[in-house]
């Protein structure tokens, strides 16, 4: 063990979490401390003051799968379901019993043996109606015969066994984690609701709260992922369903999302989701962090394929009610029925599976949404959280697992006096446009009463966005010729914007000439920010829809807009830009070009709850793609600016192209996601398709053709590269190749020592990062199988000289990296191990806890895209310290000699 605990000295590694440290306030006072139990799953979890965790069940340890889904029944057994298999129902001991162990037993449903599967693959149940609800994420094949649907299992005999499926409707689309997920009861018990994916075709519905005439509505020029993700998903994304039990009726209630996996109603009946981002596109500028969402009645919240994401501003789209960050959204739930405090009774919980947090929001009625105000309430590394419910005896169960990870049953409750009289939020507290917002929405169905027009124009003008999304709505539910001449003959501007934004999506093509005439009569100047973004907007849904413009009425358009870029704002020089170079405007090039040399960001662009910094030290695998990212993040602005001009065909000099292809070989040095250089190079090549051809080969040299790789996905590495295939190593397959290290290849040892990302924390030979120790005596102390331990379960075992820490934050917050200082009053931590120098100060009066990371800052997995022959080179370029002279490297005979 000595010699086992040693070797952690030279690798970067964090503890688990064993013991807490006292933390002194600023008056020199003990602050409390939360008593540790020395059970890992236990102690990993931050949690708030008063609450217990008891975790009851490990499903792996008896071959039960990956649980993502669990519903409780009508006689307080929870319903749990495996990703990759059975549906299990459990009988869980009282809440601070003897024996916490349930008794579970797995559902064979219907008329099948071991090992098929009558009913499970599921990744959302509900028990309501005497039934559970499976919402089935899957192929059909010889283990479990159905796909992807919504399903109901009975028990019609009444032997508490579930004999009866029923196929309530099957889905097309791409089943798996992007498919149909969560099923909701309605408020009043009446009706189900559920929430499906971008990868979930829109089934057929009886009736649309969001208006069917859903485009992509983009003139951005298009550039798909270029890694291929979601690249044949269109209009209108992820979708949110209301249905009769039986499912019978279908109604549409909102869609635009990219994968929402649940969505939970407060105490007024007000419906939200948290949705997810796309993480491989951090650092662009259509990047958008996962976020609540208020899914209201008609919403629509802009997700399109690759770049073509709307702007959060549009006005035919929805904001968010807080942008929370970086993560993998799973579960969401209200606090409802819970025995918590009424701070928590009354708050929106919602789960991130990549970083281990539960956050807590208190939502506050403003105008005709909400705002939040969010905490962390429960964290741990690793915690995948997966879902979660508010069980009959009023604690929280949750569950962790999916993608086959280890899968655990928790169970937290509040161990204190609770005021349970203390009621929240009703109808009655709700302001004034919130109870406009549901009078609108009253009309968003089909036949809503022609008086209905009145309301709906009068709240055109209401300068809540939420109200005047919905009179919008309403508007598009009456018939077309009932409001069609009144909204061209408008004259205030705001009402004529949002009139002409509603026409351009139900118009006829050929008819946008009006459209356009109608809104060029506007004083521009005379219009606030908004006002100017929701005009411009409205331009481009009638460009989008009907097309080019010709002649005059071309020309008219563009001295119209053109003689008001640029704006000096990121958001209007934007959309001015996309405008004049679609129309191909004279100076477009030109000005966007300008804008592109001094373009800066805003200071709030994409402001987040978490910051990246805080994400990076609790999850190896994601929080290393977050800390190179972080060292080099592109400038958003100009990157859309530069996309932009990537389809512009005319108004080009051969200086302006040479201004252009310098930048554009510029942006390789930095680094965002993981599609940023695919993206990049899109652009380019857009761009190069408008030179002459003589100078093809010109600018495609100065814009970077050189540095990228054949797909232009990746910069080019001019470094050995692993052949594989790999494999994910273990040290009982690792060790018999380590008996024989002789006549091993150095410079292949080297290439794979950088490959690995070794090279990027430690030094070997005077060469590398500073972050973790110096390797180049490792081989002189320890043996290659210590080394591959050390390697391959980075986390096993301490060193206090690496170790990370938690710093649980009183205001329910936590920071986690490496404290570099402290002094009386605060810690410094370092929180990015590539940018190791800086450092966030921590007073420490705000902490209630100090604790070790369970989690190694040097990530698993990394020797894994290595085969056996790379991993025999690395290990002997490890033992040898780079020394060329080692034995390592002379054949058996050499070494006798």
């Amino acid at each position: 063990m000595r010699l086992k605990y040693s070797i952690r000295s030279f690798f970067l590694l964090s503890a688990v979490a064993l013991f807490t440290v006292s933390c002194d306030t600023d008056k020199g006072e003990e602050t409390k401390q939360r008593q540790l139990t020395g059970n890992p799953k236990l102690d990993k979890l931050k949690l708030p003051d008063g609450f217990v965790a008891e975790h009851l069940l490990s499903p792996g340890e008896n071959d039960e799968g990956s649980w993502v889904a669990m519903t409780f029944d009508d006689k307080n057994r929870l319903i749990t379901a495996d990703q990759y298999g059975f549906l299990y129902r459990l009988d869980i001991p009282a809440i601070g019993s003897d024996s916490l162990k349930p008794t579970v037993e797995r559902l064979i449903i219907g008329n099948v043996a071991e090992p098929q599967v009558g009913m499970g693959y599921a990744q959302g149940l509900l028990y309501a109606f005497n039934s559970i609800y499976v919402m089935v994420n899957h192929n059909g094949n010889e283990t479990f015969a159905e796909s992807t649907g919504l399903y109901r299992i009975q028990d019609l005999d009444g032997d508490d066994q579930y004999e009866s499926v029923t196929t309530i409707k099957k889905f097309t689309g791409q089943p798996g984690e992007h498919g149909p997920h969560s099923i909701k009861l309605s408020p009043d018990g009446q009706s189900l609701y559920i929430v499906a994916g971008n990868h979930t075709d829109v089934p057929e519905m009886d009736s649309y709260r969001l208006p069917n005439v859903w485009q992509e509505d983009n003139l951005f020029p298009e550039i798909k992922d270029p890694r291929g993700h979601a690249n044949n998903r269109m209009a209108p994304g992820g979708w949110v369903a209301n249905i009769d039990p039986e499912g019978k009726h279908w109604e549409l209630v909102s869609a635009g999302y990219r994968n929402p996996f649940d969505i939970a109603f407060n105490e007024v009946g007000d419906l939200f989701t948290y949705d997810s981002d796309m993480e491989w596109d951090f650092g662009m500028p259509w990047y958008r962090p996962t976020r609540i969402n208020h899914v209201t009645s008609g919403s629509e919240y802009g997700w399109r394929t690759g770049n073509q994401k709307w702007s959060p501003n549009y006005p035919d789209n929805l904001p968010a009610t807080l942008n929370i960050g970086q993560g993998s959204p799973t579960n969401v739930m209200y606090g409802t029925g819970s025995k918590f405090p009424a701070k928590y009774r009354n708050s929106l919980f919602a789960f991130d599976w990549s970083f281990g947090i539960i956050y807590s929001m208190t939502l506050t009625p403003k105008g005709g949404t909400y705002e939040a105000k969010a905490e962390e309430f429960i964290s741990g590394s690793p915690l995948p959280l997966t879902d979660g419910v508010i069980g009959p005896d009023g604690a929280m169960y949750l569950m962790t697992g999916g993608r086959r990870l280890e899968s655990d049953l928790y169970r937290v409750y509040y161990d204190g006096d609770i005021d349970e009289k203390e009621t929240g939020l009703t109808v009655a507290d709700l302001p004034a446009e919130a109870k406009t917002r549901r009078e609108l929405e009253a009309l968003h169905v089909p036949g809503a009463p022609a008086s209905g027009l009145d309301l709906a124009w009068a709240n055109l003008t209401n300068k809540d966005r939420f109200v005047q999304y919905a009179a919008r709505i309403a508007v598009e539910h009456q018939p077309i010729n009932s409001w069609k001449a009144k909204a061209l003959a408008e004259k205030n501007p705001v009402v004529l914007t949002q009139t002409m934004i509603a026409l351009s999506r139900h118009s006829d093509k050929g008819t946008g000439a009006p459209m356009l005439q109608a809104l060029m009569g506007i004083d521009y100047s005379s219009l606030n920010e908004k006002e100017k973004q929701d005009l411009l907007r409205a331009f481009e849904l009638i460009l989008a829809r009907q097309g080019e413009p010709t002649g005059s009425l071309k020309s008219d358009l563009v001295a119209y807009l053109d003689a008001n870029f640029p704006a000096n704002n990121n958001n209007l020089d934007r959309a001015l830009a996309v405008l004049l170079v679609y129309l191909d405007a004279p100076t477009a090039v030109e000005k966007t070009l300008a804008l592109l040399d001094n373009a800066k960001d805003d200071p709030d662009y994409q402001k987040t709850f978490t910051s990246s910094e805080d994400l990076i030290m609790r999850n190896p695998q994601y929080g290393m793609d977050i800390a190179n990212m972080l060292a080099n993040v592109p400038p958003a602005q100009q990157t859309y600016l530069a996309t932009v001009l990537g389809g512009a065909t005319t108004g080009w000099t051969p200086e302006l192209h040479e201004k252009y292809f310098t930048w554009i070989q510029d942006a390789f040095k930095y680094k965002g996601g993981r599609s940023y250089v695919g993206f990049i190079d899109r652009a380019r090549k857009m761009a190069l398709q408008h030179v002459a051809p003589g100078d093809f080969d010109k600018y495609n040299e100065l814009s970077g053709a050189a540095m990228l790789t054949g797909n232009g996905n990746d910069l080019v590495n001019t470094d050995i590269q692993p052949e594989g295939p790999g494999k994910r190593w273990t040290v009982e397959e690792a060790e018999p190749l380590m008996a024989d290290l002789s006549g091993r290849d150095l410079a292949r040892g080297k290439a794979m020592y950088a490959a690995s990302q070794c090279l990027s924390c430690h030094t070997m030979a005077g060469q590398g990062g500073v972050i973790g120790p110096d390797l180049s005596q490792l081989g002189t102390r320890f043996s290659p199988k210590d080394i591959l331990q050390a390697t391959i379960n980075p986390s096993d075992e301490i060193s206090e000289q690496y170790v990370a820490s938690v710093l649980e934050l009183k205001d329910g917050s936590s920071v986690m990296g490496r404290i570099i200082n402290e002094d009386e009053t605060s810690y410094s931590v370092s929180q990015n191990p590539f940018s190791p120098d800086v450092l966030r100060k921590v007073e420490k009066k705000n902490i209630s806890t100090v604790k070790d990371s369970k989690i190694s800052v040097m990530m698993p997995g990394m020797i894994n895209r290595l085969n056996d022959e790379e991993l025999k080179d690395l290990m002997a370029y490890l033992v040898s310290g780079g020394n060329p002279n080692h034995t390592v490297y002379q054949t058996k005979a050499q070494a006798q000699e």
